[in-house]
């Protein structure tokens, strides 16, 4: 009761007092209930997407890192493939030139072996000519100088003599 004096003397109202502490206790369960209970309620729903949203948003950015990954591995890969062929290619175009330039080789050393013969037997040809007409030439001069006409058995003597002794 001592309290109750106090609270008098200072201007204090102990049933008022007991009735503002029952209305703020009706007050604040109202709004507790009614208007703190879905504020807070909310608040939490918004800090559970904002938590999930974090995680999906580390969750991306993971798969992105990885996703990166992939792709880099992917475009080294690509770069070593396509290196590799190109090396290939080279190698190969080498080898194919190597092949035509033997090719080539062996065509002309054929064409040049074909060309001697020919030229041989143009060459040969042209000495049985001039071995026959050197002995045509013999076998008129030998008839003007004896004044004989020379039967054909005389003109092929003369001139397989003149063919044997002529040697070119």
């Amino acid at each position: 009761m001592n309290v109750i004096l106090a609270a008098n003397q200072f201007g204090l109202s102990v049933p008022n007092l007991i009735a503002q502490i029952i209305i703020f206790l009706i007050v604040f369960f109202i709004l507790k209930t009614k208007a703190f209970g879905p504020i807070l309620a909310m608040l939490e729903q918004r800090k559970q997407r904002i938590a999930e949203g974090e995680a999906k948003l580390e969750k991306i950015s993971k798969d992105l890192a990885e996703a990166n990954a992939n792709a880099q591995a992917i475009l080294d890969k690509a770069n070593a493939d396509g290196n590799r062929l190109v090396k290939e290619a080279d190698e190969s175009a080498k080898a194919l030139a190597e092949k035509k330039q033997q090719d080539a080789i062996h065509e002309a050393s054929q064409i040049l072996a074909k060309a001697r013969e020919a030229a041989q037997l143009e060459t040969d040809k042209a000495r049985s000519e001039l071995r026959r007409e050197f002995g045509r030439m013999v076998s008129d001069a030998t008839s003007r100088v004896t004044g004989k006409v020379l039967t054909t058995d005389d003109q092929s003597r003369i001139n397989q003599e003149t063919a044997a002794q002529v040697s070119l």
